[in-house]
């Protein structure tokens, strides 16, 4: 760890106070010179650092910036990898090569202030602006079959629930399969991808990407999203208040936390408010209309055709029907 990156590192744990060069420098092993040039690379990067002749430096209290210092304050696995980056194409294509080429241990993730070329599922543009949202991958390393992918994927969407009610006070509703809701408008997106052994048929490592709006900024919105997508925050004063280092070291806990578990929690269930529901289901490019019974033990969504005859989707794009119940 660079000097630069341990200074950061004590500063956000001692995040409002003041510390002396002198005390900095002794800590760290280095010279008061060598704290200063840190100090002054940090805050050309941005961070709110306050310095000043024989008054020491500090780090703002309601400083926001994501920083990987930062991140590790807040995770309870210390022994994965974090990356930050400014900008990439997608956040889950940095975490499966680093996954592939470094063996990245599980809980390793890759953080971005923006993607270029952000991916929801099906390979649709994930829509992923700077500091309106949480653009973050993380991976997995569990033992299952592929079969066992539903089971990692509804984790996703339950820890992104316990952390933004924990950080934020504030309760999503889940949408089978993996996104989450926040008054009506879609605030979260999950894409689960897994690389297997084609022999066995056993989970080598999973990647799970999660995109989530803090706010949204309506003058910018793609119009084919207006309507539909929505912020956790009504705007950018207010996001800019939430902890976002916080919320992500307390989103990658959870999603520990529900993986080690490896089965479908009640909070999936219960707060998945599409049962008892008419939906639209779209399956090979046809749409039809079905009646959802409710969400299995196994995470599957039993529906009831128009037929009567009812089945378990495993997968699959579902919305709710402007027809009553």
């Amino acid at each position: 760890m660079t000097v630069k990156s341990r200074i950061l590192e004590i500063l956000e744990r001692k995040k409002g106070q003041v510390l002396s060069g002198e005390a900095l420098a002794e800590e760290l092993g280095c010279t008061r010179a060598a704290v200063w040039k840190a100090v002054k690379s940090l805050r050309e990067e941005g961070y709110p650092i306050e310095a000043g002749s024989n008054r020491g430096y500090t780090l703002c209290p309601g400083s926001n910036l994501l920083s990987q210092e930062a991140i590790r304050l807040h995770l309870k696995n210390k022994t994965g990898s974090v990356w930050v980056c400014r900008e990439v194409s997608s956040t889950n294509q940095e975490a499966k090569r680093a996954a592939l080429e470094e063996n990245a241990p599980a809980g390793s993730l890759v953080v971005a202030n923006s993607q270029s070329a952000g991916r929801g599922r099906r390979g649709r543009y994930f829509y992923s602006p700077e500091k309106s949202g949480l653009y973050m991958s993380v991976i997995l390393r569990p033992e299952g079959k592929l079969s066992d992918s539903l089971v990692l994927t509804t984790s996703a969407a339950v820890a992104v629930y316990r952390a933004v009610e924990r950080v934020c006070g504030i309760s999503l509703e889940i949408k089978w399969v993996n996104d989450l809701y926040f008054q009506g408008k879609k605030v979260c997106g999950i894409l689960t991808e897994a690389v297997t052994d084609f022999e066995s048929g056993d989970i080598e490592f999973a990647v799970v990407g999660i995109g989530l709006n803090l706010y949204v900024e309506k003058e910018t919105l793609p119009k084919e999203l207006m309507g539909t997508a929505g912020g956790i925050y009504p705007g950018k004063e207010e996001a800019g208040k939430a902890d976002k280092n916080l919320l992500i070291g307390e989103i990658v806990n959870c999603l520990m936390e529900e993986a080690e578990r490896n089965e479908i929690s009640e909070i999936y269930i219960e707060r998945n408010f599409i049962p008892g529901n008419n939906i639209l289901i779209c399956e090979k490019n046809k749409i039809r209309e079905a009646y959802a019974e409710k969400i299995c033990s196994d995470g599957r969504l039993l529906i009831r055709e128009k037929s009567g005859e009812k089945r378990a989707l495993s997968y699959g794009e579902v919305s709710l029907s402007l027809q009553k119940k």
